[in-house]
């Protein structure tokens, strides 16, 4: 499949490579948002339509209102910790909708929920940045080759001045660095 008013090509085969990549960063933060909030079932909704997307289910509104209502779950819970992992469920199921544009605010779609659990990893350590520096080394041992030919169509994430932005660059260059 390839989007009108597109940059490049990228095919429903790549768009569920990134699902599926977003969805596996995003899986081991469920528990945090949901020791905060057992009742809440929007993040575990948004990861469903995730991976129901990269098994092969179209591309619906499903992923698009499931993405953001597990955003609108982060903005109810008051640990950084519970607000990333439910942002990372979101941006799961929101990265069905990646599109072939050469925007820097697109690469958001293909590594912002590993970039929330390397930030997540930094949090339980207390702050100890090696603990992120192993997420996004974790991230790039099982980033595949498709996934990292999809992030080369982009241009670089941008260096934020939140650490989370600084985690999402960092990781974006070492995937970029990446032998494929």
């Amino acid at each position: 499949m390839t989007q009108a008013h597109s940059d490049f090509p990228l095919t429903t085969d790549e768009l569920r490579t990134v699902a599926r990549f977003a969805a596996e960063s995003a899986q081991p933060l469920l528990p945090i948002f949901e020791a905060e909030a057992p009742d809440d079932p929007r993040p575990r909704a948004a990861l469903a339509a995730a991976r129901a997307f990269a098994d092969g289910a179209p591309r619906t509104i499903l992923q698009r209102v499931a993405a953001l209502d597990a955003h609108r779950a982060a903005q109810e819970i008051t640990s950084e910790a519970g607000q990333l992992a439910a942002r990372a469920c979101g941006d799961a199921a929101a990265a069905a909708y990646l599109h072939p544009i050469a925007r820097a605010t697109q690469v958001g779609h293909i590594l912002r929920a590993a970039a929330c659990a390397a930030r997540v990893a930094e949090l339980e350590a207390g702050g100890d940045e090696a603990a992120a520096a192993q997420s996004i080394k974790s991230t790039c041992d099982r980033a595949t080759s498709v996934l990292v030919d999809v992030l080369r169509r982009y241009p670089t994430a941008p260096i934020g001045k939140n650490r989370l932005a600084q985690l999402m660059s960092t990781l974006d260059s070492s995937l970029r660095r990446l032998e494929t």
